[in-house]
């Protein structure tokens, strides 16, 4: 008699996931992962390409001691900040933004300094240096594209009813998305008679 009640118990509980599409929302959590996995691997590799833009500079701008500094501090903290995509939440993922957006501001500031140099602009391994830059800049909104998309995907399916119900009791939470930084819906000011 025990056996046929586990047997149906067993059953019960194999109809109950099926019908409440738990093997995908598996799928679903695990290219958000993924997709969190190739964000941090950008970002890394910005990370990586500073030490060397910021020496390159410093060749040329031995006085913008600061802007280094400054580049240095951001590229630290940056990097200090990592996320497990199993804990993923609205907190964790403003710090890591936060940082992020302090070394792209730092970088603004080390790229201007350049703008100064003349010399330093027709170096070629400044320029290879900014090529690698831009084009991991376009790969961080590349992986945060494909991050964003598939938060929603994931988030969509754990709200949808029958989903909604199971979801919770299976540990499947919301996943944050990216934000837009403060000011960003504001058009920049150009002003050419400066």
């Amino acid at each position: 008699m025990k056996i046929i009640f586990r047997a149906i118990t067993a059953l019960i509980i194999l109809g109950t996931l099926q019908s409440c599409n738990y093997n995908s929302l598996v799928e679903q959590q695990q290219a958000v992962e993924q997709s969190w996995a190739e964000v941090e691997n950008q970002y890394q590799r910005r990370a990586d390409l500073i030490p060397n833009l910021v020496e390159t500079v410093k060749g040329y701008a031995k006085h913008e001691s600061s802007t280094f500094e400054k580049v240095t501090e951001a590229r630290a903290k940056a990097t200090s900040i990592t996320i497990d995509a199993n804990n993923l939440n609205e907190e964790t993922m403003a710090k890591f933004q936060q940082a992020q957006n302090e070394l792209t501001g730092a970088l603004k500031s080390l790229l201007a300094v350049s703008e100064n140099y003349p010399d330093l602009k027709a170096n070629e391994n400044f320029r290879d240096l900014q090529v690698q830059l831009e084009g991991t800049e376009n790969r961080v909104t590349t992986a945060r594209g494909r991050y964003t998309q598939a938060v929603a995907e994931y988030n969509t399916s754990i709200k949808k009813f029958p989903t909604v119900i199971y979801a919770g009791w299976f540990g499947f939470d919301a996943k944050p998305q990216f934000q837009a930084e403060a000011g960003a819906s504001q058009a920049p000011k150009v002003d050419f008679n400066n």
